[in-house]
């Protein structure tokens, strides 16, 4: 088998000249066709040509794979120390530099290579494939990003590749339909996931397949059951490789030698071409004992099907409603018009369009046909897109043409020329009234629609500087447009990679609304991810008798919208924060120049990989008004929540019972009490709360939040995700949240934005506070209780005890948000906020004078007005600081003061007496008195600036310390 079907003539010589067994040829061979994959340049036969130059370095390396991992190898360290020599002394012979360099990509592999399926076969028969499981971080050769495994499978019957970039990740496999390059296909994908699955528990993954016995020419159903045939190869070889659970022990493979630590976290999901291969995955991880069962592959017949719950559209369309509402226009309720990509057969585009009855859909297309409606009636054409997406099978060509306005038509994309109407020139804006079908697929992308939204497979956009090659998607090179020529105001991404991360963000630079892919249709592997962690949890109650099978079916259908709100919870979190890190926009740009060079000396991100600008480039944009696009934020809040979620993986935040809590907020409430035990014990339990507290944290606080925080305070991530849990549930945040988040299209969208920001402004400035004062031994749950309680009692008082000029700030700002419509109690709260939490420090003072709430509030008030305390923190916000270490000193600068105001007021309050500012003055010496001096001096000059922040900050400090 292997010498008629995987062995090129060139191996076949190579067996005959330098005496390899088949066997060890083939080996060879798959590793030849993983550099082929990864070198691009290098042909088999050019690859198999070193290997012919050099026959006793050909069989060195064959030698080097059996010492790896032939069980049967004894003493297996000093076996390859003593080949690694040999092979060093036989490179000395070569004398081709393009040899020497091949030669040690093999050996480079082989070493790279943790795992291999080729001895696992019982004795006596042959290998069915050659599958190599590799560690691809050294591998210089490699494209960037190097993902933390790769399995490459090559076998007769189908080639592919697995991509992960960590133990615990997800993604879809698919039936690819690139030979050459697939490898390269799955990493651009992947490159997606990777940021798409920051949302979710599992890192990203992706993984595709390529058949090699298709029939010539067999009929369309015979060419789908020899993909299905190779999809099934593929995946049993995937876990081939794989460990297992049995009980509470991870077992290896047999006769597998493993060179990594335990592994047994492997899924599959469904992709293109494989959407309805879910069951046939499933079945063999069943057949095989595999301990996920029917949680390997999601959305079968057992999990959640993502068409009926419309998901990836519906996640979406948050953020298509999200850009719309920033606009001030609520597109469920006012008639908008919109253009795309797909027909209403196709999951994300027809559900996607039955999202809002006022969608006026005006044109799309897909592979087959093109509809233009020039001026629809949004209810009627909605009722008809209805009747076309509840058919089994439809195209455009279904569409009842009676109904389509004056002008319209559906056209076949095979016509030589379309004859446009006058209706339909005007709507998309073409000069011509007769044009070639390409022409038309070009104007539609162009069209000056509101919304231009992506359902369908293919690459549309690229950026101004990009060929169609960089695009990556040949088919669609003749219809391709340049970001510039984009006439849509928001662009919404259901599909994957509708445009280039260079177009979208050359489209966010001109004023154009978009995100990304990964951004918007991230709910479908959420939904994927829950489903998968559903059936983990309920997996020890089914095999316990204490849950049927049926009864576990039946459940997980009740449950699924829970699940779908809970999905859809992350994808509107996830793109308010992406518009507040915009509404900063290029104020925040040092921060932002902070994370990155923070991340890339992790090692986390490459910003040339992920297209993200330089120090240099940020520069020039500062200087003309701009900061990063939503698109750029989107990719840095994503790997934000990479890193955070890695530090917390490792440190002991998801051990803490109160922080344990956010385990259960991650599954739906139907299942929280009835299997309690069950997700408490859950295998992923760190994870998912890592990842809830990742979500959470970097949603409500901004990408830069943890980065800004440790260089202010030098505390670690875990410290300071365990003082956001307080500050978040101290203040009641979640509940401020929520009252905000109800006031959706009845507010401007601006000032909605600027509601959060309030909030998010004391979240960024309590961290700090609570990081330094709550000790590393503190229990969080006592914390929460006693900030919460204190607070509470100390917005009853504030207003009393505020200064004049501090009062009418908090009611201006109180009419304003009133004007503005926001409700009475909520003005008043956020009006109040941010005084509240600059007052945080009344709660230790009364905690060690002994004193009541009351008091201590007395005597920080009473400080701060002598003192002008409050007047200098306003100073502090209204100086402009010049780059993030300017900022990082005045951050400083007000920490000090913060803590030289809580010292003066429990000096103030600790002999027990009446609080009396000038009695105390007076008995304390004349040092009180020329401070005070000084620094109203410092403040009578109302022109702000660090030195006078900086030069205060000292005065009071040394006063304090005395």
């Amino acid at each position: 088998v292997w010498h008629d079907r995987a062995l090129s003539d060139s191996f076949n010589t190579l067996v005959l000249t330098a005496g390899l067994t088949w066997r060890r040829a083939a080996v060879l061979r798959a590793v030849a066709r993983y550099l082929r994959q990864t070198a691009l340049t290098y042909s088999i036969d050019y690859l198999a040509g070193a290997l012919l130059h050099q026959p006793g370095v050909a069989r060195i390396l064959g030698e080097f794979f059996a010492a790896r991992f032939d069980p049967a190898t004894k003493k297996r360290e000093k076996a390859e120390q003593r080949i690694a020599k040999d092979f060093e002394a036989a490179l000395e012979g070569v004398e081709s530099l393009d040899d020497d360099t091949i030669l040690r990509a093999f050996w480079s592999v082989i070493e790279a290579t943790q795992r291999t399926d080729f001895y696992a076969a019982p004795e006596g028969v042959e290998p069915a494939s050659v599958t190599l499981k590799i560690k691809p971080e050294g591998l210089a050769f490699v494209p960037l990003p190097r993902p933390f495994r790769e399995i490459f499978v090559h076998s007769p019957q189908v080639e592919g590749v697995h991509l992960r970039f960590g133990p615990v990740a997800r993604g879809g496999l698919r039936w690819s339909d690139r030979p050459q390059d697939f490898r390269t296909e799955v990493l651009g994908l992947v490159k997606a996931q990777q940021v798409k699955n920051a949302v979710i528990v599992p890192v990203g993954a992706k993984g595709g397949f390529v058949p090699a016995r298709l029939p010539a020419h067999g009929t369309r159903e015979a060419i789908f059951e020899a993909g299905r045939q190779a999809y099934i190869a593929f995946i049993d070889r995937l876990l081939s490789v794989t460990d297992d659970i049995e009980g509470d022990a991870v077992t290896a493979p047999d006769n597998v030698v493993v060179h990594d630590g335990e592994d047994a976290y492997m899924v599959a999901a469904a992709d293109k071409g494989t959407a309805t291969f879910s069951d046939t995955a499933n079945g063999i991880a069943v057949e095989r004992g595999f301990w996920l069962g029917d949680a390997f592959a999601s959305g079968g017949s057992a999990g959640y099907d993502h068409k009926a719950m419309g998901i990836t559209a519906r996640g979406a369309w948050e953020a298509v409603k999200r850009h719309f509402r920033e606009m001030d226009v609520d597109i469920q309720g006012e008639p908008f018009t919109a253009v795309g990509v797909g027909d209403m057969s196709g999951d994300v585009f027809g559900n996607g369009m039955l999202l809002s009855r006022a969608t006026k859909l005006v044109a799309a297309f897909d592979h087959r046909d093109i509809f233009i409606d020039p001026d629809p009636d949004p209810e009627t054409s909605f009722v008809e897109r209805k009747r076309l997406f509840d058919l089994p099978r439809s195209s455009w060509q279904d569409y009842d043409a009676s109904l389509i306005s004056k002008g319209g038509g559906i056209f076949s994309r095979a016509q030589k020329e379309i004859v446009l109407s006058a209706e339909a020139r005007k709507a998309l804006k073409i000069g011509r009234t007769k044009v070639r079908p390409g022409e038309l697929l070009t104007a539609i992308l162009k069209a000056p629609a509101d919304l231009l939204w992506f359902g369908g497979i293919g690459t549309y956009v690229r950026g101004p500087a990009e060929s169609n090659a960089e695009a990556g998607d040949k088919a669609n090179d003749a219809i391709r447009i340049s970001a510039a020529e984009v006439g849509a105001k928001v662009v919404g991404e259901g599909a994957n990679l509708g445009m280039t991360q260079k177009a979208r963000i050359a489209f966010g630079l001109k004023g154009g609304r978009c995100k990304s892919d990964a951004i918007d249709n991230s709910a479908g592997v959420n939904t994927s991810d829950v489903e998968v962690n559903i059936k983990i949890a309920l997996a020890p109650a089914v095999r316990a008798g204490a849950l049927s099978e049926n009864e576990r079916l039946t459940l997980l259908s009740e449950m699924t919208e829970d699940v779908a709100r809970l999905v859809l919870r992350n994808n509107y979190q996830q793109t308010l924060a992406i518009s507040l890190e915009a509404l900063r926009g290029h104020d925040n740009l040092g921060n932002q120049m902070r994370l990155m060079a923070e991340l890339e000396e992790r090692g986390l991100l490459d910003r040339v990989v992920e297209d993200l600008p330089d120090d240099a480039t940020l520069e020039e944009r500062a200087l003309d008004g701009q900061g990063l696009t939503r698109a750029e934020i989107g990719t840095l809040l994503a790997f934000a929540k990479i890193a955070l979620f890695n530090d917390l993986v490792e440190s002991a935040v998801p051990d803490d019972p109160y922080l344990g809590r956010e385990l259960f907020r991650y599954f739906p409430e139907d299942m929280r009490e009835r299997f309690s035990p069950e997700i408490e014990g859950h295998r992923l339990r760190r994870e998912i709360i890592a990842t809830q507290l990742s979500n959470s944290l970097i949603n409500r606080g901004g990408p830069t939040l943890l980065v800004a925080a440790r260089d202010r305070t030098g505390d670690t991530a875990a410290d300071l995700t365990r003082a956001y849990a307080v500050v978040r549930d101290s203040f009641g945040l979640q509940k401020l949240h929520a009252e905000i988040d109800a006031l959706d299209t009845k507010i401007s969208g601006r000032l909605q934005l600027e509601l959060y920001a309030i909030v998010q402004d004391v979240l960024i400035d309590r961290l700090a506070w609570f990081t330094g004062n709550l000790g590393p031994n503190a229990g969080l749950a006592d914390s929460v209780a006693h900030y919460r309680t204190g607070l509470e009692a100390v917005a009853a008082i504030l207003p009393s005890l505020l200064s004049r000029e501090r009062a009418k700030a908090v009611r201006d700002v109180e009419r304003r948000l009133k004007a503005g419509r926001v409700p009475e109690a909520l003005a008043s709260r956020l009006a109040l906020l941010p005084a509240l939490a600059r007052s945080t420090d009344v709660i230790p003072i009364a905690d060690r004078s002994g004193r009541s709430l009351g008091e201590a509030a007395q005597s920080f008030f009473a400080i701060s007005d002598r003192f002008g305390f409050a007047r200098i923190d306003q100073m502090t916000e209204e100086v402009e600081t010049g780059d993030y270490y300017e900022g990082l000193a005045m951050q400083k600068a007000r920490d000090s003061l913060e803590t030289a105001h809580r010292d003066l007021a429990r000096r103030l309050i600790s002999d027990g007496g009446a609080i009396d500012v000038a009695a105390w003055e007076a008995a304390s010496g004349e040092r009180i008195t020329a401070t005070a001096k000084q620094v109203e001096k410092i403040l009578s000059d109302h022109r702000p600036s660090m030195a006078k922040v900086t030069v205060a900050a000292s005065l009071l400090s040394e006063l304090a310390r005395e």
